[in-house]
């Protein structure tokens, strides 16, 4: 989570170069486009900005269906239900994304590495059905290839912390001998 003189910091900054003649929504996607969601300090610092209630800002906001008030998983998987990939089945790899992860659209996995979200149409439908993961299209989705990639994910984050606790062993070795 990031903390509230970062947020505060980053929309003085977005105001200054223009943004104070946009409007408040250009300003929210802003912040969301920064740190990933909407964090309640943003919105708060928004409001006040805009001569508006919390309460009005957090209306706004609620009323389009693209803001997020939870902080996104690390990596995030957007799974399409336009009519190409709902005729391919689409609601299957949902499931088992659901399955998988052990959790429901719209939610993160405990230890924030995967947010799951639904998207109406991704545009990609001669590869129905299709998810895009980390900005990433992934069509012709199937559960083997879920499978597939999240073993390849796993395997690359234990490359990673195994990386990291040798480069770790190697500096305590060092102090050691010192």
């Amino acid at each position: 989570m990031e903390d509230s003189a970062a947020i505060e910091a980053f929309i003085d900054e977005y105001l200054e170069s223009g943004g104070r003649e946009r409007n408040l929504v250009c300003a929210l996607l802003a912040v969301q486009e920064k740190f990933g969601y909407l964090p309640p300090v943003g919105m708060e610092k928004l409001a006040g900005e805009f001569k508006l209630s919390p309460a009005n800002v957090y209306g706004v906001a609620t009323f389009y269906n693209q803001f997020r008030f939870k902080p996104p998983g690390r990596h995030n998987i957007h799974v399409c239900m336009g009519t190409a990939c709902h005729i391919k089945q689409a609601s299957k790899i949902l499931d088992h994304f659901e399955r998988r992860l052990e959790i429901k659209v719209g939610e993160v996995t405990p230890d924030g590495e995967y947010g799951l979200e639904r998207v109406a149409c991704v545009g990609c439908c001669t590869l129905a059905p299709v998810a895009v993961i980390d900005g990433e299209v992934v069509g012709k989705m199937s559960t083997s290839k879920i499978d597939g990639l999240m073993l390849r994910h796993q395997m690359e984050r234990e490359r990673e912390n195994g990386a990291g606790k040798e480069a770790a062993t190697a500096r305590d070795d060092g102090e050691a001998r010192e």
